[in-house]
Order: C-alpha cells, then sequence, then structure tokens
C-alpha cells in the first residue's frame, strides 16, 4: 500500500471554533470529497486494510425492535 497521505501530529493546537472555522475557510483548500477519501484513506491504515476491499459490517451483532410508548403503558 502506498503512503498518499501523511498525518502530521505536531501541527495542531487547541483554538476555539471560531478560529477553526477560519483556518478552514481560508487554509484547507480540499473539497469534502477530497477529506472523505483522506479520512477513508488514514482509517484503512489504522485498521488494516485494503481500500479496494473494505470489510463488511457484521450486522448479526445488532438487533433492532419498536419503541413501546409511554402512553402505552398500562
Amino acid at each position: 500500500m502506498t503512503t498518499k497521505y501523511k498525518l502530521d501530529r505536531t501541527a495542531f493546537h487547541m483554538g476555539t471554533h471560531t478560529e477553526t472555522e477560519q483556518y478552514h475557510a481560508s487554509q484547507q483548500a480540499e473539497t469534502y470529497a477530497e477529506r472523505l477519501k483522506q479520512a477513508n484513506y488514514l482509517i484503512s491504515v489504522a485498521f488494516d486494510f485494503d481500500l479496494s476491499n473494505p470489510p463488511r459490517l457484521n450486522k448479526s451483532a445488532f438487533s433492532a425492535r419498536k419503541h413501546q410508548d409511554l402512553n402505552d403503558i398500562e
């Protein structure tokens, strides 16, 4: 797997929400789609899987049920 993106951990600092918005508006030219590709790449590196063959979600670990309305309880 080739390294396309690098995470520079020394480039971050604490700031306010307003400062962060101003920084992203002026410094980040990437679109949301490009940033999503970068995030997917970093996740694939962290969890060691190939981007062209991501793991499938194990749906047997989840269950769905209707919430009982509080007014129906007697």
